[in-house]
């Protein structure tokens, strides 16, 4: 069971050149005291080099561009698919690179976490 790092965001799971989300439960982790509600649990059938992806919001939200906007979570998914056969290295380098020269001259707005996990 993996839960993502913002329960906002969905967990993002590339195999076989095809992207699925899981969307986790919309509750605080931890922060909760009265109204407690276990978290749905997802069975997820990996293979050998599918890639796992947890995410803040901060990338989607970071603006930038020709027109100053957010990045937003398609254009954020395409990337994570068009990197996703890459060494982990270089797929860092992209999200990196794709970032900053979307970022321009605009200040970071929020924290940024992408945590891939290779099978």
């Amino acid at each position: 069971v993996i839960h993502a790092p913002d329960s906002h965001n969905p967990l993002v799971i590339v195999s076989s050149n095809e992207l699925s989300t899981f969307k986790g439960d919309s509750q605080a982790v931890g922060l909760e005291t009265v109204a407690i509600k276990p978290f749905t649990k997802h069975s997820i059938k990996l293979k050998k080099d599918d890639m796992i992806y947890i995410y803040s919001d901060g990338y989607q939200d970071q603006f930038g561009g020709p027109k100053g906007k957010k990045f937003k979570y398609k254009p954020f998914k395409e990337l994570l698919l068009s990197a996703h056969q890459q060494p982990m290295n270089k797929q860092h380098q992209l999200l990196n690179d794709t970032l900053t020269t979307w970022q321009g001259n605009l200040e970071q707005i929020d924290d940024v976490c992408v945590i891939g996990i290779q099978l």
